[in-house]
């Protein structure tokens, strides 16, 4: 009886959770924004609406795209003083967008020769995995911010041409 209850709820939880599936879907491509977020690759739509509702639609939200870096704690900070330098990482940031950037670098390592390759040389350059996906979670926002602002698809010959 208590399975069969269990069973019962765990039911209505994922019935409820594919109507939500279903309505950001909806929302998302009638966005004027969805067609340059999906152009980026590794996200679709339930990570492009994520990331599109943690950074907004507001064009002017940022000043630039170090600004939008900072807020996402994808880019470290720098205190120098004298001989001293120090460069450490951001605590007070918005976690759900680290937490959907990580997701999106994760997945576009097969989408992607220009971001598998920037992974890649930054792991043989000695960064964790964590330091590695960040980085390129960085790249991403800034070609995004620019992206955003100038209203252009995402060009992956554009994005890396340092690399080649």
């Amino acid at each position: 009886m208590q399975l069969s209850a269990l069973l019962l709820q765990l039911d209505a939880a994922c019935t409820a959770a594919d109507r939500l599936a279903q309505a950001v879907e909806e929302a998302f491509l009638q966005h004027p924004d969805a067609q340059i977020l999906q152009s980026f690759p590794g996200l679709g739509v339930q990570l492009g609406a994520r990331i599109l509702a943690e950074v907004g639609d507001d064009p002017t939200r940022f000043v630039d795209a170090r600004a939008l870096k900072a807020y996402a704690e994808s880019a470290p900070i720098t205190r120098a003083s004298g001989k001293k330098t120090y460069v450490g990482r951001r605590y007070v940031k918005n976690h759900r967008l680290m937490h959907a950037g990580f997701l999106w670098a994760f997945a576009s390592l097969k989408c992607s020769n220009g971001a598998n390759e920037h992974y890649r040389r930054r792991r043989a350059a000695g960064d964790w995995h964590a330091a590695a996906q960040r980085n390129l979670f960085n790249r991403f926002l800034g070609q995004l911010y620019y992206c955003l602002q100038s209203r252009n698809l995402f060009d992956e010959h554009h994005a890396f041409a340092s690399a080649a």
